[in-house]
């Protein structure tokens, strides 16, 4: 590969990583004041999310479905039971698998964040089409598809 060449794909605007990443950092930081109002950080709110939506889901299909391996999650999901906001228990069948469930204090918070998809939503401008696109998209990358 000729220099000029190289010089020219290892240019920081020529990576499509760089604005992924950069996208995601300020998407992210949009969550920051109204999940500190709930003490949240927002890896924490996703946890959240899902469990609102399937509670009493094993560790490994939270962690599936999240993207986030079990180092990631173990010390975030003790944090949040010691919080009194879920539990996790062995499954009686398999011991390997641990059940998380929402205490009623989890199930609480929703309501509590109820307001924030709406409010980002608010803050991210782009037409309803573009973020479909965006959104199959970026699906598309994460499912490793062509």
């Amino acid at each position: 590969m000729s220099e000029p060449r190289v010089n020219e794909i290892m240019k920081l605007e020529n990576q499509l990583c760089f604005p992924l990443y950069a996208a995601a950092r300020q998407v992210t930081a949009l969550y920051t004041p109204y999940l500190k109002e709930l003490g949240l950080t927002y890896t924490q709110y996703i946890v959240f999310l899902v469990l609102w939506e399937n509670d009493g889901i094993p560790v490994g299909e939270l962690g599936r479905r999240l993207y986030l391996d079990n180092g990631t999650l173990t010390p975030l999901l003790k944090k949040l039971e010691s919080s009194g906001y879920l539990t996790r228990s062995r499954d009686t069948a398999d011991e390997r698998v641990v059940t998380v469930a929402l205490t009623d204090e989890g199930r609480a918070l929703q309501s509590k964040a109820a307001h924030i998809p709406e409010a980002i939503g608010s803050c991210i401008h782009l037409s309803e089409q573009e973020a479909r696109d965006l959104y199959r998209i970026l699906y598309q990358l994460l499912k490793g598809e062509q």
